[in-house]
């Protein structure tokens, strides 16, 4: 059996992901702009900002569904369509985990759906591995539920089964689009600790994006604030307090000098605490 180190320790020390002064349109209009920042191995990265900021053009555009208008992206030095990253890098969507409920998968199943490889519309199946499976399986902490149906699991567990699913691709490099969303605060925090111990104990590199601020600096390494181009990029413990970000955003305070009011004496802000 192949063991958890030669599956995931097996990146080259090229970057994950390298963005260059990136700049993608949608529509006609200019979305982000001069975007540049790397990535390294095992990192766990968040990246947060406002809806409309710009994170799900900048994901399309690691994923290769968008073009650059200038600048590039590279995925562990390769164009974003090489044939190279093939089951190297992995998406799970905001929607991957909420399979409809009559859908009829197992946990064990649907971690299965990892080890075909898609290129296009056809599907180039290799041979199952039974231990890489069940290997993806307890690294989510999901063995008991294995022959479980996804629809008895709950949200939490339900993102830990399709995260399972991109380990057993074998995926070096994780891509997750808001799996906070959905679940309770106990199933929210032990998935947080499980995503930042597979970057600590596999070397997986995790790209994960959230309208949870808060959340982020509890549990990544670093914090990309994206909004039309990057406002901060740096470690987590340095990310600015919610004063410095909104004066990022240009938003000013209602309650001024000219209006001298004390929220306390505010029925309106009273009510809306």
């Amino acid at each position: 059996m192949e063991s958890t180190d030669s599956i995931w320790k097996n990146a080259t020390s090229t970057h994950p992901l390298q963005v260059s002064n990136l700049s993608v349109k949608r529509s006609g209009s200019l979305i982000i702009k001069d975007v540049d920042f790397s990535i390294k191995q095992g990192e766990f990265v968040g990246l947060v900002g406002p809806n409309g900021s710009g994170k799900t053009t900048l994901i399309l555009s690691i994923l290769g569904i968008l073009k650059p208008f200038t600048g590039e992206v590279k995925i562990y030095g390769h164009e974003v369509n090489s044939k190279e990253l093939h089951g190297r890098i992995a998406w799970v969507s905001q929607a991957a985990a909420n399979l409809p409920s009559n859908i009829r998968l197992t946990v064990r199943e649907l971690v299965k759906l990892g080890t075909l490889k898609g290129l296009g519309i056809d599907l180039l199946i290799r041979r199952s591995n039974a231990d890489e499976v069940n290997e993806a399986i307890d690294l989510v902490g999901l063995r008991e539920y294995a022959d479980t149906s996804i629809s008895k699991l709950s949200g939490g567990q339900r993102q830990r089964a399709v995260i399972a699913r991109a380990l057993a691709s074998k995926a070096e490099f994780i891509l997750l689009d808001e799996p906070l969303v959905g679940i309770d605060r106990d199933s929210r925090n032990a998935l947080l600790k499980f995503l930042d111990g597979i970057t600590h104990n596999t070397g997986t590199t995790i790209l994960m994006v959230s309208h949870d601020i808060t959340a982020m600096r509890r549990s990544t390494h670093r914090i990309i604030y994206l909004e039309e181009t990057i406002q901060f990029d740096g470690r987590t413990e340095d990310f600015p307090d919610l004063n410095i970000i909104a004066e990022l955003r240009g938003i000013k305070p209602v309650h001024d000098e000219i209006h001298n009011i004390d929220s306390s004496d505010c029925a309106v802000c009273l009510e809306e605490e």
